[in-house]
């Protein structure tokens, strides 16, 4: 599907509500442009502050019920499972259901999961409600994620994903904070968590005119995706890995450097700080320059930069520094990536690719900590930094040799 025409509504109003099938062929932000957009992102961001609200809430409340470390992390775990066997499916099903009554159904099967932890006392149906929970949250990804893409002007694309990275990662760093207001205990989080899903469909019914449609025909396997687009859906498995693996071990890192509680804890912050600052300012960036060169000098400047932790292991400021500067080259992998998907494909492949490239982002999130804890475990305590550059390195010779094999 390529935007060009005006909007063109294929569907009687009484079987389903009207859907964008195109949009102005300018490069420019058009006023329905910027309405399907902004729809999109404020819906991902005020469930995204939803979510962040509920995943230390979830783990408070088994820390409560007495669970081990084991029992709570096997339970988290499930989401990345859950994320791995049902988005592949989401794009073929939007195309028969439409991408609106999907996005609908999965915020509302959301609230009720969330509502559901706390109703169901019977830790062994934590498992299924964390399945359905998490993976309704990942079809509400994949389809937000395909209708900005699908949306952002071809020339402004980067720009788009930078907003709308930036937007959502706010948006998590709010969900934890609410947490001190509403408390850990009683139903008032889980209500507030339910609340802030249901609103996230306010903006999507003052668009619903704008919906996408995701033709039945155009897409391709997994496998496809990855070996068409490698450099763009691995992406995603790198950034998974890293965040999920530098971010849960980096505390850790900072305590075997002789750091306090306080300032082991802090580092995490400064890395965040720096991916919600480079978003938009490297998403800029991509609109101007070849975005496959942009995620090969992030692969690069990443391996330095994990490469360059161990400077600071006498200098907190100079630790600070660096991880503001690697946090926010990481953080970019994932803002390019998606803006490299949304110019090689277009429609249904469009939406299968980024549920490829989420599938590829739950992997990594399974992945990251183990391999880079145990990089920390053989050479501690600089292994977490080897590990971490040795990610950026593959991910690189992935790029790299990309470029070689298309350069004529």
């Amino acid at each position: 599907m390529v935007f060009q025409g005006r909007l063109v509504h294929t569907d009687p109003p009484c079987r389903r509500p009207r859907v964008m099938t195109s949009l102005p062929s300018d490069s420019e932000f058009g006023r329905a442009r910027l309405a399907a957009i902004a729809a999109a992102i404020a819906c991902v961001a005020v469930v995204g502050i939803g979510l962040s609200l509920s995943i230390p809430l979830l783990s408070l409340e088994m820390e409560r019920m007495g669970l081990s470390n084991t029992w709570i992390g096997v339970n988290t775990a499930v989401a990345g499972v859950a994320s791995i066997v049902v988005l592949p499916f989401v794009p073929r099903v939007a195309a028969r259901l439409g991408v609106m009554p999907l996005l609908l159904g999965a915020i509302a099967v959301a609230a009720v999961a969330l509502l559901g932890f706390r109703a169901v006392r019977d830790f062994a149906w934590w498992f299924p409600l964390r399945f359905v929970f998490s993976a309704a949250l990942g079809v509400l990804f994949v389809l937000s994620e395909f209708w900005i893409n699908q949306a952002a002007p071809p020339t402004r694309r980067g720009l788009v994903m930078g907003v709308y990275a930036t937007v959502l990662a706010l948006g998590f760093a709010i969900g934890p904070a609410l947490l001190r207001f509403l408390g850990t205990a009683g139903w008032a989080p889980y209500l507030a968590g339910a609340a802030l899903f249901c609103a996230g469909t306010l903006p999507l019914f003052l668009a619903r005119d704008l919906s996408p449609e995701i033709p039945r025909k155009g897409g391709r396997g997994f496998l496809g995706y990855l070996r068409v687009a490698p450099s763009a859906t691995l992406a995603a498995l790198i950034y998974g890995a890293v965040e999920t693996g530098g971010f849960a071990i980096l505390p850790i890192y900072g305590l075997r450097l002789g750091l306090t509680a306080e300032q082991a804890a802090g580092l995490v912050s400064v890395a965040a700080l720096g991916n919600v600052l480079f978003q938009i300012p490297v998403g800029l960036l991509a609109d101007k320059v070849d975005k496959r060169r942009l995620l090969l000098a992030a692969a690069f400047f990443g391996a330095l930069g994990a490469a360059a932790l161990p400077l600071g292991a006498d200098d907190v400021r100079l630790l600070a520094v660096i991880l503001f500067a690697w946090g926010g080259i990481a953080g970019t992998l994932y803002t390019v990536g998606l803006a490299h998907l949304g110019a090689r494909f277009d429609g249904a492949a469009l939406a299968g690719a980024n549920a490829a490239f989420l599938v590829l982002y739950n992997i990594g999130l399974v992945l990251g900590p183990p391999l880079v804890g145990g990089g920390m475990d053989l050479a501690s305590p600089h292994g977490f930094a080897w590990a971490l550059a040795l990610l950026f390195v593959a991910y690189l010779a992935v790029v790299g040799g990309r470029m070689i094999r298309a350069a004529p």
